[in-house]
């Protein structure tokens, strides 16, 4: 059975700091960007159910990006918010389970949006008629797509990090229960768990980068042979936005998970509340600060609440 023969009920999370003093800033500014992540992501998926202009598969798959970023940033940021304020750092050993699990579902489906999304951006600027045919149902079956191989990647993870025996102590060095400083716990099957994550960890990010690398070389290629200056401007714009988001949400997750077992220390922490807490709150400002589409439609949106008023 899953951890069937663990010894422990609960865990507990150290943390990011025992400093008492950093306590209280820490809070407020995990606070703040925890509701501007809702806010932000909650009124980007507003805005695109709400405007005509922006049904399009890009902004489709744009709002389910939203709400993975929602999602995953509310698996770990009100428990991380409560050990902070109340220095209540204990987690039940379920608790624990659920939250790994949640988490590795969201992170791996963020993984699998973005290729699609690269995806996405290369079939309207390679292949401009060919997407305009594109129907919403196969919209719906890339984002079916993305979540079935998460839950089925998340279920792995979790049975590798929670299956072994941990009879030891019950300190997790970290803020969330996360795979490495979890299973540094177990005192059993711990070295094939860690090589069994690190396997599917590699698939689900290379894979996905892979088709990103392949998507905007294309695109790179198609931009640079285009006649049009105009033309060039605004692929280059449109896909700017989702290259920052990639590199942001990569360069740390690949930091993560991609390095043995023993380079593991307190730099994660620092890498994890890159991808886990401040990359959820800057995504929407990445695509919709420096979009057009996304600026016309909030202007019209504005105007229409300023009619009513």
């Amino acid at each position: 059975a899953m951890g069937g023969n663990h010894t422990q009920s609960e865990f507990i999370l150290l943390g990011i700091t025992d400093t008492p003093w950093a306590q209280a800033p820490l809070f407020g500014l995990f606070l703040l960007i925890y509701i501007v992540t809702l806010v932000g992501n909650i009124g980007l998926m507003v805005l695109v159910w709400v405007s005509p202009s922006l049904h399009t598969p890009m902004y489709f798959l744009l709002s389910h990006f939203s709400l993975a970023d929602i999602c995953y940033s509310t698996v770990i940021s009100p428990k991380m918010l409560t050990g902070l304020l109340f220095g209540n750092k204990s987690i039940s050993w379920a608790g624990c389970m659920i939250q790994f699990h949640l988490f590795a579902l969201f992170v791996t489906a963020e993984c699998h949006l973005l290729a699609t999304m690269a995806y996405d951006r290369y079939m309207a600027i390679c292949h401009p008629l060919t997407y305009v045919t594109v129907s919403p149902r196969a919209c719906w079956h890339l984002v079916a797509w993305s979540y079935l191989v998460a839950s089925l990647s998340a279920l792995i993870y979790t049975g590798c990090t929670f299956g072994a025996s941990f009879c030891g102590s019950h300190q997790v060095d970290h803020f969330f229960c996360d795979a490495s400083p979890v299973l540094r716990l177990a005192c059993s099957h711990a070295r094939s768990s860690e090589v069994t994550i690190f396997i599917l960890a590699t698939a689900n990010g290379l894979g996905t980068s892979v088709v990103i690398l392949l998507s905007y070389g294309h695109i790179l290629h198609t931009i640079l042979s285009s006649h049009s200056a105009l033309g060039r401007a605004r692929a280059f714009h449109t896909c700017a936005s989702h290259l920052a988001s990639v590199s942001l949400f990569y360069g740390t997750l690949f930091f993560m998970y991609l390095q043995p077992a023993s380079w593991h220390g307190s730099r994660d922490k620092v890498a994890s509340v890159f991808y886990a807490v401040v990359s959820p709150m800057l995504n929407p400002f990445i695509y919709s600060l420096r979009n057009r589409e996304v600026k016309g439609a909030l202007g019209k949106c504005r105007r229409r609440i300023l009619n009513l008023c």
